[in-house]
Order: structure tokens, then sequence, then C-alpha cells
């Protein structure tokens, strides 16, 4: 079984990202072979990154608490599915720094991408893929998207149409499924 952690890419208190992510754990609860945890950003408090190491050189091992405890969160999981909002026709600066925290925590697993926005998130999802390949992280296709005027409720109440059900599924069901292969490779 792999352990896949549905990440959400906003710290506003004000966001409507955490009920995104809130759908997407629920929506995992059918799919089989695989484990699904919010990993909350908010929750790891990470300051603009400040580690003396760049992540690429510091091979995890971080001089600050939250730093660690973010490594150990990443590395314990298998695969991600991102939650992200579009900004600017990009991802959140509070995503970008939490990806950018950690190294090789990311590499060699698997990633579906959910993203929302008046397009659909789809800029934010194309900035995302390009970030991730950076870092070695195998990003899947379908990827789903959520319109801020149509799945939400005066965009602040996310209320999703039925529509999306074999999308998201899709997403759900191929990230399970690379991060079971890419699990043999860091064997």
């Amino acid at each position: 079984m792999v352990k896949i952690g549905v990440i959400t890419g906003s710290t506003r208190d004000a966001r409507v990202n955490k009920q995104v992510s809130e759908y997407i754990l629920e929506k995992a609860k059918h799919v089989e072979g695989a484990e699904f945890e919010l990993v909350d950003i908010k929750e790891y408090d990470l300051p603009m990154f400040n580690e003396a190491m760049p992540p690429a050189m510091a091979n995890m091992n971080y001089d600050k608490d939250e730093t660690t405890r973010w490594s150990e969160k990443i590395d314990s999981l298998d695969g991600f599915v991102f939650v992200t909002p579009e900004y600017n026709n990009a991802i959140t600066p509070s995503l970008k720094n939490a990806i950018d925290y950690i190294g090789p925590e990311w590499g060699n697993k698997a990633a579906g991408i959910v993203g929302y926005g008046s397009t659909l998130g789809v800029a934010a999802t194309l900035n995302l893929r390009a970030i991730l390949s950076n870092i070695n992280v195998a990003t899947v296709a379908p990827v789903g998207g959520f319109s801020l005027f149509t799945d939400f409720e005066e965009m602040s109440t996310f209320r999703p149409s039925e529509i999306h059900n074999p999308t998201i599924q899709a997403v759900l069901e191929t990230t399970v499924a690379w991060s079971k292969g890419l699990k043999s490779i860091r064997a």
C-alpha cells in the first residue's frame, strides 16, 4: 500500500483551498491500494526559506525544527495530490516556498494536480508541473480543474459539479498507480 499526501496549496486565513482539499480526500476513500492523508502546509508554519544550506546540498540534514518536521512528513509519503489555487498565473508563494524548503524528499515520487481559479487553474497547474519536474516528481495526467465561477458559491463556498467526478477519480487512481511503480525505484 502506498501513502499519498493531499497537499494544500494556500495558507491564507480566508482560503477555500482546504475545502477543495477535503473534497479530494473524501473522493480518495473510493480508491484502493492507497492511504491518503491531508497535509496542510499552513500547519507547518514555514517562514520564508532561510536554511544555511540549499536543500539539494543539505542531504536531509536541516538546521531548523520546522524544516526537519516538514522533511520527515514529505519523506514518509510515496506520492502527492497537490491542490493549488491560481494566483497571477502561478501557484501561491506559500506552496512554492514549501516545495523549495526541501530537496531529495520529493524525488522519484508521483503527483496528481488539482487546480482552481477563474480559468480552472490551468496556468497554476502548468507552473506547478514545471516546478515539480525540476525536483524529479513525475506528474500524472489527467489534471483536475475547478472554476471559481461555477464550482464555488460567491467564490467562497466550494460546490463542485458532479461532472468533475470521473476526472478527479482518474487523477487519484493514476497517482496511486504511478506511486506504486516509483516506489520500486526508491527501494
